[in-house]
């Protein structure tokens, strides 16, 4: 019996990462980037955790997805508890990781068909 992965084609699925890079769709992106399903935002800015900013929250919370996962480089950095708050005064859930777990979160949801955004930092 042959198993094949069964997606749709214009959903982004995250294909590898490591120090410095997340691969997209087969694509290696070396900046901080965000990854929906049907669509993907290159060159987020923020560079660290500490360049998170409430206009990053307020354009998160506009993306649509019922979950953001935030990947904050190599290692789990909280944002400041105001930041989250701005993602859950419109009822989106937000998970804080490192952007490895981010990444392998961010697939499994998406497979699930979950509404889920992937704000990764890349360091």
């Amino acid at each position: 019996m042959k198993l094949h992965l069964d997606r749709p084609a214009a959903t982004n699925i995250i294909t590898a990462f490591g120090p410095q890079f997340v691969q997209v769709n087969g694509v290696r992106h070396a900046t901080s980037l965000i990854v929906l399903a049907e669509r993907l935002l290159e060159h987020w800015p923020p560079r660290s955790p500490e360049d998170l900013t409430e206009a990053e929250f307020d354009r998160l919370a506009g993306l649509g997805a019922g979950i953001v996962l935030l990947g904050t480089g190599a290692r789990q950095r909280f944002p400041h508890p105001r930041l989250a708050a701005r993602l859950l005064s419109h009822g989106i859930g937000l998970e804080v990781m490192d952007t490895a777990a981010a990444c392998r979160t961010y697939n499994i949801l998406s497979g699930e068909g979950r509404s889920v955004a992937a704000a990764l930092i890349v360091e």
